[in-house]
């Protein structure tokens, strides 16, 4: 496994990779990686030839109230797990590698960023999409593999791609979850003992609310049901919000075969939690 920390070392390995027969597909991260994390890396490897992962905390993807410097940062533990998973080049750029100097042009993500986790994390995907957009222009994969568990990221990555005539594929790979059904997080560090009982709640509040699709068409009276049952929580509920995806517009009424997207977030007293259910009516 290769380790790269300035973007000239990188470029060096560039240049190795594309003279290599076969695609490489590229893992995004910001580190504290996890059973997601390496389930993303285990995917890409089944279809390419070699794995670029990325280690970067972007000060810009984190939301107004989140702490830059209380970010988990396990570099030594993540370059263990990337040895043992096969990783080829892990990257590790420096701030300076990828802002030069004071940011001028940044992604703008609207609509698609505006609504869901965009409506309280003010600037959030606009500062994902731009690394995101840095990344996929310095490295140049064939595929670059992200979690579903972000889905309103995944939604804005696959629709950026798109529009600007990025070369890649985006992959999107289900969530990977604990046996109580808590999705994997970096942040469920952050979760004390009662509220890590807790937590599987949010899981089992949105399968109910897909589960209620059984008895009703109604976006409404189906956000309800899983709204009820977070209402026991210990986490303060931040939304609860059905859309279509992945254009993840608001939905009255939902239409047998189109596929939507029931997702929430809470906050605990220092993890704020995301999750979502990616279904087509039936």
């Amino acid at each position: 496994m290769i380790i790269c920390r300035t973007q000239s070392e990188w470029k060096k390995e560039q240049q190795v990779l594309q003279d290599q027969p076969g695609t490489f597909a590229l893992v995004p991260t910001m580190g504290a990686l996890h059973e997601g994390h390496l389930t993303l890396i285990r995917e890409a490897k089944q279809h390419h030839a070699r794995v670029v992962v990325t280690i970067f905390i972007n000060l810009y993807n984190l939301g107004l109230n989140e702490d830059f410097d209380s970010y988990p940062r396990t570099e030594d533990q993540d370059l263990k797990l990337l040895q043992r998973e096969g990783a080829d080049v892990v990257w590790l750029p420096g701030v300076q590698d990828l802002y030069k100097e004071k940011q001028m042009i940044t992604m703008n993500t609207s609509p698609l960023g505006d609504q869901l986790c965009g409506s309280k994390r003010v600037g959030h995907f606009d500062g994902m999409a731009t690394v995101v957009m840095k990344f996929l222009q310095l490295v140049a994969p064939d595929a670059a593999y992200f979690g579903k568990k972000d889905a309103q990221q995944l939604a804005i990555i696959k629709k950026m791609v798109q529009d600007f005539h990025i070369q890649t594929t985006i992959v999107g790979v289900n969530t990977v979850r604990d046996d109580d059904g808590l999705a994997l997080s970096s942040r469920n560090v952050h979760l004390n003992e009662r509220e890590r009982i807790d937590a599987p709640i949010l899981y089992k509040a949105l399968m109910s609310g897909v589960n209620e699709t059984a008895h009703t068409s109604n976006a409404q009276l189906i956000t309800k049901k899983a709204i009820d049952q977070l209402e026991g929580s210990l986490a303060s509920i931040e939304y609860v919000e059905l859309v279509t995806f992945p254009n993840l517009e608001t939905v009255h009424s939902l239409e047998e075969g189109n596929r939507y997207l029931l997702a929430a977030a809470v906050q605990y007293e220092r993890a704020r939690l995301i999750d979502n259910i990616i279904f087509t009516m039936s």
